[in-house]
């Protein structure tokens, strides 16, 4: 079984307005005290054998903006986790990136450590989309983000779209396409907006300065984008995500494919053995059980066989090719469960296909409904 490590850095200069994560301003001191309560919790996990001496084979930096921390913070965490859990001669090593957060010496620094896939948030490459959600930069300094990437050693990059911004036309969402595929990355992620409640779109939403998305809209969008970027080279094979051969991101896979990981930092999820545990969401909080030797974790599940079973099929259908059926016939759910898998099929949302169980067209506009219903 695969091995992944999830490290949560939850700072960021400002806050779009379609953020629910859980983040901070950054801060030099909020960092401090962050890098050495990470530190903490490394050493932690590290003291309990928590991965068994197991080497991780994936690992990525999310956020929030892990480039709002320095080069040198960075490639110092990756070198701490290097010495407390060790890392395979072929471990993914992904950082996810603000355009404006990055300079060529220091991703020429993160490169020369051992990152080896680098993850802009582009969102759009139209300014006044981009000022809809909040963001204060340009298609050009994205243009020059992935230049200097590249120019740094970075063939792996990959870059984060959004589609359905308030205004945004199908004509202007495909232009956005034309314009990042000559950027020529190796990896497309291409997510429907949605309204997170306690965010600042929601509450402009809730007072009439923005609409809900267009549903439809963002159908015919998404349509669209997979028939271009098939034109283009790329495979889709999970719902929102798009790759040139070769480049599908190993960590999201092991979400989907129900293998173990552990998560660092506030907010951070784990999977471990069958046991899901999440840490603390507030960064005060994180930081303060560490540094009165407390665990963080606060939340905790052991998954009984049934569990796990549900939740690796659940999870696999988001992967466009779906599941194997032997994964049913192996370990056959109950009778209940098989009367909704029967009934998700019949409602067009579900088929079989090749010996794979997998959702149809219409099924992936329904993914997480059909992910409640089964879980």
């Amino acid at each position: 079984m695969s091995l992944g490590l999830y490290l949560h850095v939850p700072f960021c200069h400002t806050r779009c307005h379609f953020c629910a994560f859980a983040i901070q301003i950054h801060r030099e001191d909020r960092v401090q005290r962050y890098l050495a309560a990470l530190s903490g919790e490394m050493r932690l996990h590290a003291d309990q054998q928590s991965l068994a001496g197991r080497r991780l084979e994936t690992v990525y930096f999310g956020g929030g903006t892990p480039t709002s921390l320095s080069a040198v913070q960075l490639t110092g965490i990756l070198q701490h986790i290097r010495d407390s859990f060790g890392l395979t001669d072929a471990t993914e090593i992904s950082v996810e990136a603000h355009p404006d957060t990055v300079m060529e010496e220091g991703l020429r620094q993160l490169a020369g450590a051992g990152f080896t896939r680098i993850s802009f948030g582009v969102q759009s490459m139209d300014e006044g989309e981009l000022l809809q959600i909040g963001r204060r930069t340009s298609g050009n300094r994205t243009q020059a983000a992935v230049d200097m990437a590249r120019e740094a050693g970075f063939t792996n990059i990959n870059l984060d779209l959004i589609y359905g911004v308030p205004g945004q036309t199908l004509d202007g969402w495909l232009a956005t396409l034309e314009t990042v595929l000559s950027l020529e990355p190796a990896h497309l992620s291409c997510y429907a907006l949605t309204v997170e409640e306690k965010t600042r779109l929601h509450l402009d939403v809730r007072r009439g300065d923005a609409v809900e998305p267009d549903a439809a809209l963002q159908n015919d969008m998404e349509d669209a984008t997979a028939q271009r970027l098939a034109t283009a080279g790329f495979t889709r094979y999970e719902i929102s995500n798009y790759a040139r051969p070769g480049h599908a991101c190993r960590h999201n896979l092991l979400y989907w494919q129900g293998e173990d990981y552990l998560g660092l930092g506030p907010s951070a999820q784990s999977y471990l053995d069958g046991r899901r545990f999440g840490n603390a969401e507030n960064l005060d909080g994180y930081c303060q059980a560490l540094e009165e030797g407390r665990s963080v974790i606060t939340e905790s599940e052991l998954l009984n066989a049934d569990q796990r079973q549900r939740e690796r099929i659940v999870f696999g259908l988001r992967l466009i090719e779906g599941i194997d059926q032997d994964l049913l016939r192996h370990e056959p759910p109950d009778r209940a469960w098989q009367q909704t898998l029967d009934q998700l099929a019949r409602r067009g949302l579900l088929e079989e296909r090749a010996g794979r169980l997998r959702l149809t067209d219409e099924g992936r506009r329904y993914a997480d409904s059909v992910a409640v219903e089964l879980l």
